[in-house]
């Protein structure tokens, strides 16, 4: 999905939390052409880039929530620790049946519910740190209350930090949590990892890093604009007795990386769950 697609919103969009992750999202909003009398933030503490885009824009900013009408979206991007207080500014305008989109991390559809009420239509999702350069993957889980006018809606803001995938189960939040969620962070240590490979044998550090992380970064690139799956690439790349095959040897043997990949993920998702709880 193109993330300059065009923003069918006929009412207003509030955003809770103009951090990172919201802040990516008000901008591609912006470069999707909102309206920018929809826009409407709350953040007690904007940083200087982001004031910067409202001022420029003529964004509202903190304004008296009793003065809002028309709202039909609330998209939550506040820190988990800080959420229920952060509600307490919004829930005013819960009697106007906004949609809740949440990004916070480890909140459930559940939580939502307790501050808006059982008949809230609610989103929980998941988004990644590359969301921030908007090339990140966002998965998605729906309460029974949300229409599809809503879930098409949703999936429109939230292309404009990256994919968007859904979830029929919102138990599946976590697993994605594992795998997507906490994943950037796998590929960042893989990188330190292999630089420090390369330095054991003999390279000096700046070099070894250079080449470690054009090497990541070029080969998700090529999966990108190829679009080949991951496997039919790294066969194109192994010749029989080769260099390649020599250090896949090592990766792929029983207790190589995918049953060191598959714990990692499973530590996180547990994680996840706990949170939740």
């Amino acid at each position: 999905m193109s993330r300059k697609q065009p923003i069918p919103l006929s009412g207003k969009l509030v955003l809770l939390g103009a951090g990172k992750m919201g802040g990516a999202m008000m901008e591609g909003w912006l470069a999707a052409g909102i309206v920018p009398s929809q826009l409407v933030i709350f953040d007690p503490a904007p940083a200087k880039e982001i004031l910067t885009l409202i001022k420029n824009h003529g964004l509202l900013l903190n304004p008296d929530v009793s003065t809002l009408s028309n709202v039909d979206v609330i998209l939550t991007a506040v820190k988990p620790q800080i959420m229920d207080t952060a509600l307490e500014t919004v829930l005013p305008l819960k009697n106007q049946n906004p949609l809740i989109l949440s990004i916070v991390a480890g909140k459930t559809i559940e939580s939502f519910e307790q501050h808006f009420g059982r008949d809230a239509s609610v989103i929980r999702t998941i988004p990644n740190t590359p969301a921030a350069v908007g090339r990140g993957i966002t998965a998605m889980a729906a309460n029974g209350n949300v229409t599809e006018a809503q879930t098409g809606l949703a999936k429109i803001l939230l292309a404009s930090i990256g994919e968007v995938v859904t979830v029929d189960d919102e138990n599946q939040i976590d697993a994605v949590t594992g795998l997507s969620g906490s994943g950037p962070a796998y590929v960042f240590y893989m990188t330190e990892c292999l630089a420090k490979a390369g330095e054991a044998q003999g390279l000096n550090s700046e070099l070894a890093m250079q080449l470690a992380r054009a090497t990541v970064e070029g080969a998700g690139e090529l999966m990108r604009a190829t679009g080949t799956d991951a496997a039919t690439l790294r066969k194109n790349v192994t010749s029989p007795n080769g260099t390649t095959q020599a250090g896949l040897e090592v990766l792929m043997a029983d207790d190589g990386l995918e049953t060191l990949l598959e714990k990692t993920v499973d530590a996180a998702t547990r994680r996840s769950r706990e949170l939740a709880d």
